[in-house]
């Protein structure tokens, strides 16, 4: 006779639940790196237009082109705060998608720690089963053996 969980269904479930939050847990994390990535070519953009304008400050340099250059940079300086924000709400789907993960393993542990205590009760009774044969057996070996005296 071999142990069958009767509910193995749910701890599959949970199992299955607790891969789908790894799964959104990670592509979070990825979103996130993205988005800091973004960020960080949009400062490199900026610090590159800061140099262009230093070095046309050291040298004859049409108005309208350093105009058009700190027009230029005020746009960047606003996709800068826009990824800002970006960042920020991946950061917060990252923490989100952490603690959904950390519910769903600990529910998952509930249920595997419920299937492991049912499978040490059988095997206490099967155990036990097996004792109450074989002690059925020698009393009706000693009592045969007492009989033949």
């Amino acid at each position: 006779m071999s142990f069958r969980y009767p509910l193995q269904k749910i701890v599959d479930l949970k199992g299955s639940e607790k891969s789908m939050a790894e799964w959104e847990y990670a592509a979070s994390l990825g979103k996130l790196r993205s988005e800091e990535e973004r960020l960080r070519e949009l400062h490199e953009e900026r610090r590159g237009l800061e140099d262009e304008l230093l070095g046309a400050a050291k040298r004859p340099t049409p108005l309208t082109e350093l105009m058009a250059t700190e027009r230029y940079m005020q746009v960047v300086d606003a996709r800068i705060r826009r990824q800002n924000e970006g960042v920020r709400v991946a950061e917060d789907q990252v923490r989100k998608r952490q603690g959904q993960l950390t519910d769903k393993m600990v529910d998952e542990k509930v249920w595997l720690n419920a299937r492991d205590r049912a499978l040490d009760r059988f095997r206490r009774d099967r155990l036990a089963k097996e004792q109450n044969e074989l002690d059925e057996i020698a009393i009706v070996r000693a009592a045969s053996s007492s009989s033949r005296r």
